[in-house]
């Protein structure tokens, strides 16, 4: 069992709601701002103990002034899920995201949040080479940290070679593609992969696709964002499904 902070009001909310039990106190700054005031309710509903503290004393706990006057210290006894438990409910709807060494805390967070929006089923990443969860990828999530499970495989090729296996057809990314986005109808599971800020695509993983697509880049600028180039492809997914549906 190991613990650390959820910090930020959408963040401290969702971990309030969607697993309690996990929730050890509630560290806020003051008691008159309202938002402050229903996260305190809320934990009080919940059984869970409140302090109040200073904002400097917040920042100094989770090591950010990012926090919004709240901190909610956490208790975590394991994954929400296992690559296994991934495998063995593949439907015909399941979306994958996987994200081939994403760096950067935010850009993790943004997918997350991206990722629940759109119904996907997990993230998964591979462990080495790698952002962690952390309380930046908690508040940038947005209460996607906690509805989204992510999950950590050891060999990203090898669990990409499973997911064929189990049916899944697996979508990559990159400027080598020979067809757009646009191109496919996304029937059936799909896992779609994200390269890492500025590589892109690893070979081993590049090669474990059963497509490649690009996105149409019409002006000077060469590539997007991670986060923002997964909220693009994961709604033209959500888009196309539906438009093959009627």
């Amino acid at each position: 069992m190991s613990s650390g902070f959820v910090y930020g009001i959408h963040a401290v909310s969702s971990r309030l709601q969607q697993s309690p039990r996990h929730c050890r106190r509630l560290y806020c700054a003051d008691k008159r701002n309202p938002r402050l005031l229903q996260l305190i309710e809320q934990a009080r509903e919940a059984g869970i103990e409140v302090s109040i503290e200073s904002r400097a004393r917040l920042s100094a706990r989770c090591d950010s002034d990012k926090h919004q006057g709240c901190l909610l210290e956490t208790v975590t006894t394991g994954p929400l899920a296992s690559f296994e438990d991934i495998l063995s409910e593949i439907g015909d709807q399941s979306l994958l995201l996987v994200l081939d060494g994403v760096q950067d805390p935010h850009n993790l967070g943004a997918c997350l949040r991206t990722a629940d929006a759109c119904g996907v089923d997990a993230v998964i990443i591979p462990k080495d080479r790698s952002v962690k969860m952390n309380a930046t990828v908690r508040k940038v999530a947005a209460g996607g940290a906690e509805t989204v499970p992510l999950i950590e495989v050891t060999n990203l090729a090898r669990s990409l070679k499973d997911l064929k296996q189990a049916g899944v057809w697996i979508y990559g990314t990159g400027d080598r593609a020979s067809a757009s986005l646009y191109e496919h109808d996304f029937r059936g599971p799909v896992a779609l992969v994200m390269g890492a800020e500025g590589s892109g695509l690893r070979r081993l993983t590049m090669e474990s696709c059963d497509h490649l697509v690009s996105l149409p880049m019409l002006g000077q600028v060469e590539s997007l964002n991670v986060s923002v180039a997964t909220g693009v492809c994961l709604y033209e997914i959500l888009r196309s499904r539906s438009s093959v549906k009627t």
